[in-house]
């Protein structure tokens, strides 16, 4: 159950090609990504995917307010552009417990075609932090 370690984060941009290439200027290199129904790219650091950039067309902006249940892109200036933590984990039915225990509000997600259960919760500042479990 414990957590294992850092595993990415998201930045939600406007500026998808201009973040794409300072990550790349970084050493950073586009990877796989699932069919989300929204824009975006994983920038991969060798093999592991550290960067989430997360895209949004304001002509059409209805597949990430769909997926994140969100109708205002006003969360993208400054530090709101951060959209969550992750973190890689174990015992998803552990961590699950405790978080009923203490009446901690979660949701959890699917990742098509990646084998990879996830657990969201917001911590009390309302960051919101993802728990990866891969081969689910």
């Amino acid at each position: 159950m414990p957590l294992e370690k850092i595993d990415h984060y998201a930045i939600r941009t406007l500026k998808m090609e201009e973040t794409r290439e300072f990550y790349e200027a970084l050493g950073l290199h586009i990877g796989p990504r699932p069919e989300f129904p929204f824009p975006g790219h994983w920038m991969y650091a060798g093999d592991l995917p550290v960067v989430h950039l997360v895209g949004l067309d304001p002509d059409n902006p209805n597949g990430l307010y769909d997926y994140l249940g969100v109708t205002d892109i006003n969360f993208l200036d400054g530090s709101g552009s951060i959209d969550h933590l992750a973190f890689r984990a174990s015992e998803p039915e552990e961590l699950k417990k405790i978080l009923n225990k203490r009446k901690v509000q979660y949701r959890e997600r699917e990742v098509p075609n990646l084998g990879l259960l996830q657990i969201f919760a917001e911590d009390p500042n309302d960051i919101t932090v993802e728990i990866n479990y891969y081969d689910q």
